[in-house]
């Protein structure tokens, strides 16, 4: 049987959770209830990079082990004071997503098994305005984590040499993801175009190790650097959000002393606790990526 709902308040805002002790990763037995402690106690840090954004969210409601569905309809059933912004639509037409803009949306979300929440390079009051561009590293076996962590550098050592500033966050997954903040005015065109040239620019001078197409027999033991995420429809996972792995493992930001520790073969991954422990010590290592502004040079 399931358990009785919890009513707990968070920040004047009234939340009934639900079934706290339904195990939602087999391999460690993290609750469900420790999922939202997590978000709860994350939201912070995380709220910079969260709010202000669509969110798409993947639940699973029986855990990583069993079947997930990503939802970007904000449901119906949402509390009053969970924000919804227009955002691309789909077949049926323009879709309202959540905005999470406060705490107890996130622990809202966190509810519904929404364990990883993914976000577009946009706010969603400008979505023609990128405020990043992204490069999602994607090793492709035998290659891991050590080669995208030595992709990374290439890339941080090209755009430094433009004047440039990136930050690092491990996806939580197999990858790795840079971020080049902008935060003025540019248009999605150029974001695209740009990661686009760096890309192929970075497969043209480390073949052996780089590739910039999606063809899977391309991709053996080197790492796709995926630029086709700089879309108005497209999506990254948010930093600090939990990610459906066999462990509570979390997209983290990481220093460039880790990746290149990381480029040498030490492991790179973290999960919810070690991440709360990071950010009491370490604070918002992506606070650049809402902070800093930055121009893309022409293209094309």
């Amino acid at each position: 049987m399931a358990s009785k709902p919890t009513l707990v308040e968070i920040d004047g805002r009234q939340l009934k959770l639900t079934n706290l002790d339904k195990v939602l990763y087999p391999e460690t037995g993290f609750t469900k209830g420790e999922v939202i402690d997590y978000y709860a106690r994350i939201a912070p840090v995380m709220l910079p990079h969260l709010r202000d954004r669509c969110v798409t969210f993947r639940r699973f409601p029986n855990g990583v082990d069993d079947k997930s569905f990503f939802e970007k309809r904000c449901p119906s059933h949402r509390p009053e004071w969970v924000e919804t912004a227009p955002g691309p639509g789909d077949r049926g037409g323009a879709i309202d997503y959540c905005v999470l803009s406060s705490t107890p949306a996130i622990v809202w979300a966190g509810n519904l098994a929404a364990l990883e929440l993914h976000t577009p390079m946009s706010r969603s009051d400008d979505m023609d305005n990128p405020t990043m561009v992204v490069f999602d590293l994607d090793p492709g076996p035998p290659a891991a984590m050590s080669e995208c962590a030595q992709v990374a550098l290439m890339i941080r050592d090209a755009v430094a040499a433009l004047d440039l500033e990136m930050v690092a966050k491990v996806s939580g997954s197999k990858g790795l993801q840079l971020y080049l903040p902008l935060n003025g005015n540019h248009t999605q065109d150029h974001a695209r175009s740009f990661a686009l040239a760096l890309a192929q620019l970075m497969e043209k001078h480390h073949g052996d190790l780089v590739v910039s197409e999606q063809k899977k027999e391309l991709r053996k033991g080197k790492v796709l650097i995926d630029w086709s995420q700089n879309a108005y429809f497209k999506t990254t996972v948010c930093a600090y959000s939990l990610r459906a792995r066999p462990r509570p493992t979390v997209s983290t930001p990481v220093t460039w002393d880790e990746v290149a520790d990381a480029a040498e073969g030490t492991p790179l991954s973290f999960d919810a606790g070690e991440v709360l422990a990071r950010v009491d010590e370490l604070g918002d290592l992506f606070a650049p990526a809402v902070n800093l502004e930055q121009g893309l040079p022409a293209t094309g």
